[in-house]
């Protein structure tokens, strides 16, 4: 008796236009910025002041240094490791600023020390966790405690001042209603955007971060991709310190404490997986002007700053259930589509 072979079914080795459309849209990243859509309506609708151009224009100049240490620090999270060691390299590089600016350096040449000094603590970072085989929590406390003490060290409790007018202007400045560092910071998103989402750099940090072992015995260097992070992350916190100091005009070795929790906090709300291996760039940079958007307008709303970090702290949770309940919706949708 003869059977009848029914052709097997060809699979696509590519998805088709609209499985790409609806995994972009179910995506975390779509999340994101339609929940920072969802707040500015809101606050504009609910808080008077909000949505005028003097608000916008002073939140993004507010959020602007946690925009640039988000972008790296999304790919440390991403590789699985952490640094929390940023605001107290902000806070040297703004002493070492002000220092040499005190001594008599001309300012360019001291923000370029700075920078300098922000890749050597971001190596040294680097150098413990994939050299010396440290956890990466345990040294970036370390050097948090580090680098913050020797910016201390050096100013005390002094504040260095008197900063000249086009420094401030500089970083001030707008265009339109748009602060002209933010045009800066697109530039530096394009690159770390690129750089994660198109080049080999960006799959070995999600290999990385999903499994370092296999990447590792698949021929990736890990290590030096790590090393190089941890760099990155050290030379931005560095700039961010510079805006920091010319934007209040002054240098202190107390700046921005604790501000590597509210990175730490964007980068995840952005959703970033704190375990590795998931995240993008465009989600953390809407995270970040999440947080921005509704901490400026419950301040404009008149709300104690207590509530405002109770708040922000629910908002952090939510982020971090909030991925696995979306997995499952998308998941649902999947099948009754298919």
């Amino acid at each position: 008796m003869s059977q009848t072979l029914t052709p097997a079914r060809t699979v696509p080795l590519t998805p088709s236009p609209a499985t790409r459309w609806r995994r972009t849209l179910l995506g975390r990243d779509s999340a994101v910025v339609g929940l920072l859509i969802v707040v500015v309506i809101a606050a504009s609708v609910l808080v008077p002041g909000f949505a005028s151009t003097t608000t916008w224009y002073y939140l993004l100049l507010d959020v602007f240094p946690i925009l640039l240490i988000a972008l790296p620090m999304t790919l440390v999270i991403i590789s699985a490791e952490i640094d929390l060691s940023v605001a107290s390299m902000l806070g040297l590089s703004s002493v070492i600023v002000g220092s040499l600016f005190e001594a008599g350096w001309p300012l360019p040449a001291a923000a370029a020390v700075a920078l300098v000094v922000g890749a050597v603590g971001g190596w040294f970072n680097g150098f413990l966790i994939t050299r010396v085989g440290l956890p990466s929590l345990a040294v970036t406390i370390g050097t948090l405690a580090l680098f913050r003490g020797i910016a201390v060290g050096i100013l005390g409790t002094r504040a260095v001042t008197g900063f000249p007018d086009w420094a401030q202007n500089l970083v001030t400045s707008r265009i339109g209603p748009i602060p002209s560092v933010i045009f800066l910071f697109l530039v530096l998103a394009a690159i770390f955007w690129i750089t994660l989402h198109a080049t080999a750099v960006g799959r070995v940090t999600y290999a990385a971060g999903l499994n370092a072992e296999a990447a590792q015995f698949a021929g990736a260097r890990v290590g030096r991709l790590k090393l190089g992070l941890f760099v990155a992350t050290g030379v931005m916190s560095a700039l961010a310190g510079v805006y920091w100091t010319l934007r209040y005009g002054t240098a202190r070795g107390d700046n921005a404490v604790g501000l590597e929790l509210s990175v730490v906090a964007a980068v995840l709300v952005g959703g970033v997986s704190i375990f590795g291996g998931r995240g993008g760039i465009v989600g953390v940079i809407a995270g970040v002007l999440v947080i921005g958007a509704l901490r400026s307008a419950l301040r404009l709303a008149d709300v104690s700053s207590d509530v405002i970090n109770v708040i922000t702290g629910f908002l952090l949770i939510a982020t971090v259930i909030a991925p696995g309940l979306w997995a499952r919706f998308g998941e649902r949708l999947r099948r009754r589509t298919t």
